[in-house]
């Protein structure tokens, strides 16, 4: 008899906690291999398909296109041991399905390689104890069948497993607390605490009862209607329901999940939801005019010779050197004599960290939003290097193949808005970085050069850096160093 299975959303590593289904790979009653992709997601951080760790025939799909869904929620469910609807064998029949849950363990490579660890989860007092799985009965796999569908009706996200445990001796009675409130990053419980809001007094809508971000600016907004500091009402926690031919039957005569937002669209207007990438970079942009005190200095620079210069290395063979790749190398140069940029700020502590490494981030412009790949190590790499990099990262961020490795962990970020035909900018720093030096289109202009007016290549250089890390002085200091650089490219012999 076929072993029903039960594929979850795995963690994805690099604080992730949800990703939105983009496209379905499988559908309701095709074989699947073991690791075999069965649905695409895209994170917070890139796109991404994800593969199941179980081989067999598809019995139900979770979730439609364009939802969202936290790690831990049913994705699949997979019977391993069936056989395909042509009465081929199953691909994972060459030796016997693995039980009690087993896999290949090959989960988004790259993201965390097996599932997520089995969260300590602590009932707080009050909260009923859902017996809803009980009822239905325990099914082969744990996770599906009848206990997946008791789940679905009851509107309440459970783990996959037998019969809810009795508290107290009786099942669906109050459990006792005995330890923290599970939330989902230490992120949520510090705004929970600065908003003075009781994290007990909360229902998780995520796996378990779990405590999402939503669910605590869900209460604070209800707070601030009610003009009350903790409020009973909570939203619905919602289930991914399956979909396709064997969620039919189970999604009949259910309500839609109800949507995030009460807001109606009056005429006229065009909602779009910040979520995925964008909403990420929503985040992390609000967060750093927030936290961090920015100042801008600039100045135009002459950039005939720098102009010159790669015109003379490309002509001399060898692979093509790219402008970015002779300003990333002016960069690091200028942050080894001015370190206190390539550097960020310890808010709980009180301290700058300054690094002895340059991993360099620069902004890109993609379908799904703007990005910054990093550049690990970049003051070890030379122009050849730097170039062949940015074209590597640049190609994979618009095909929305950046990993969580290649978009964080960056020092410093090389902001080239030239490309859009502008001039100049002030831009918002990369949280946590604590600079970023942008750079203007380089045109024609009228320049003074050795006491006469002639027409040279000029371009406008700015730094927005955090004021707390160093004052106007080194700022100056760097940004003229990067100017002097750019007129006279053989400055950077010194540094070689």
């Amino acid at each position: 008899m076929a072993q029903v299975l039960e594929f979850k959303l795995p963690d994805l590593g690099e604080g992730l906690t949800e990703a939105e289904i983009v496209r379905w790979l499988v559908e309701v009653g095709d074989v699947v291999a073991i690791d075999q992709p069965v649905v695409e997601v895209e994170t917070a951080k890139a796109m991404v398909e994800v593969p199941c760790p179980y081989g067999g025939v598809v019995t139900a799909r979770f979730g439609e296109e364009g939802q969202e869904l936290p790690v831990g929620a049913p994705l699949i469910t997979v019977a391993v041991g069936e056989r395909s609807p042509s009465g081929g064998a199953d691909p994972g029949a060459g030796s016997p399905p693995r039980a009690g849950g087993e896999s290949s363990g090959n989960v988004l490579v790259g993201y965390g390689t097996s599932e997520a660890p089995a969260r300590r989860r602590r009932v707080r007092p009050g909260r009923p104890v859902t017996s809803a799985s009980a009822a239905a009965g325990q099914t082969p796999g744990g996770g599906t069948g009848a206990a997946a569908t008791a789940r679905a009706d009851a509107g309440v996200p459970a783990a996959a497993g037998g019969p809810s445990v009795p508290v107290n001796g009786h099942t669906g009675g109050v459990a006792v607390d005995d330890g923290p409130v599970p939330v989902i990053s230490p992120l949520v419980r510090r705004l929970a605490r600065e908003n003075g809001l009781d994290l007990r007094e909360l229902t998780g809508s995520g796996p378990d009862g779990l405590i999402l971000r939503a669910d605590v600016e869900y209460a604070l907004r209800a707070a601030g209607r009610a003009g009350t500091a903790a409020p009973a009402a909570q939203p619905h926690a919602s289930v991914p329901q399956p979909v396709g031919a064997a969620g039919a039957a189970r999604t009949a005569g259910t309500a839609a999940p109800a949507s995030r937002s009460s807001a109606t669209t009056a005429p006229g207007e065009i909602r779009t939801p910040l979520k995925g990438v964008r909403g990420a970079v929503a985040d992390k942009l609000a967060r750093s005019r927030r936290e961090i005190p920015d100042a801008t200095c600039w100045v135009d620079a002459d950039a005939t010779e720098l102009m010159r210069a790669r015109t003379a290395m490309n002509a001399a063979g060898g692979p093509k050197i790219s402008l970015l790749a002779l300003l990333a190398r002016i960069c690091t140069a200028a942050l080894a004599r001015f370190p206190e940029l390539n550097s960020t700020v310890d808010t709980e502590a009180r301290e700058v960290v300054r690094f002895d490494h340059v991993h360099l981030g620069f902004a890109a412009q993609t379908d799904r939003g703007l990005v910054v790949p990093v550049v690990r190590d970049a003051h070890a790499r030379d122009a050849e290097s730097l170039t062949a990099e940015f074209a590597r990262l640049t190609e994979a961020g618009r095909a929305g193949t950046l990993t969580p490795a290649e978009l964080t962990g960056g020092t410093f970020t090389l902001n080239n808005y030239g490309v859009f035909g502008v001039d100049g900018s002030t831009p918002i720093i990369n949280h946590p970085e604590a600079a970023m030096l942008g750079v203007g289109r380089i045109v024609p202009k009228p320049w003074v050069h050795e006491g006469e007016l002639a027409v040279r290549q000029v371009v406008q250089l700015s730094l927005t850096f955090d004021h707390r890390v160093c004052d106007g002085g080194v700022a100056g200091g760097f940004l003229r160093y990067v100017a002097d650089c750019v007129e006279q490219p053989a400055v950077l012999l010194r540094t070689l």
